[in-house]
């Protein structure tokens, strides 16, 4: 993809712009997977999970701390109202993660590939998303805020209901995002390479886009008031 640099500097200057994480993360300590695997409410503090397979495995109410996570497979992993601190998400992989009401502060996410990730009624605070695929992701009635997706790829994303405040989309393709009832301030699309709305068009407000997005989504708009957009017949 890309990158047009001078449009991504310019957009930063007009608008609030989102705090992005600072992760420092201590030296680690390598995670032993022959304790047994994730447990519910596990504490789980200043410990690299790489190249761990956590398929399966059921650890709601986790907290991670420092932690980082490189190149884990997450297929069907239950982190139901688990809790990440201050940690790298690096190339993790899965389908059908369940993160449904957790809470992500100060996280990385880079080249993740995921599919069908459950993040409905989540809190993202100063998360960074760089990178990756991730597909039919279900943020529905999360909270984000100072929030940045960067050269992503978001295919059929689900902010239904979601409040989404100072986040940032860089580079990024959304594609058949729907925006049922979602609030919005400070949102900023004018980078995005695709930007593809399925449904919510009308939730756009407290949103900025570029005058070239406008010309794109202008019969939307229209149908969106009921008018009608035709071409005048010759004589």
């Amino acid at each position: 993809m890309v990158r047009n640099t001078a449009r991504a500097t310019k957009a930063t200057k007009s608008g609030p712009v989102a705090r992005r994480p600072e992760v420092r993360l201590p030296p680690l300590v390598p995670y032993d997977a022959e304790d047994g695997g994730l447990e519910p409410d596990g504490d789980y503090d200043g410990l690299e999970f790489k190249e761990v397979d956590l398929a399966g495995q059921e650890g709601p109410g986790s907290r991670f701390m420092d932690c980082a996570l490189r190149e884990c497979g997450l297929d069907g992993t239950e982190l139901a109202r688990a809790r990440f601190i201050d940690s790298v998400l690096s190339g993790v992989r899965g389908v059908g993660t369940d993160l449904s009401g957790a809470s992500l502060r100060d996280v990385e996410v880079l080249d993740a590939r995921l599919g069908g990730t459950q993040l409905h009624g989540a809190v993202l605070e100063r998360v960074l998303f760089r990178g990756g695929k991730i597909d039919y992701l279900n943020l529905r009635n999360a909270r984000l805020k100072d929030v940045v997706f960067e050269g992503c790829f978001l295919s059929e994303p689900d902010f239904g209901g979601a409040v989404l405040e100072r986040v940032e989309f860089r580079d990024c393709v959304l594609r058949q995002a729907d925006l049922s009832g979602v609030r919005m301030t400070d949102v900023d699309l004018r980078t995005v390479a695709e930007l593809d709305i399925a449904r919510g068009l009308d939730r756009l407000a407290g949103a900025v886009i570029s005058s070239a997005q406008l010309l794109q989504l202008a019969p939307a708009f229209a149908a969106q008031i009921g008018v009608r957009v035709e071409d005048t017949l010759g004589s």
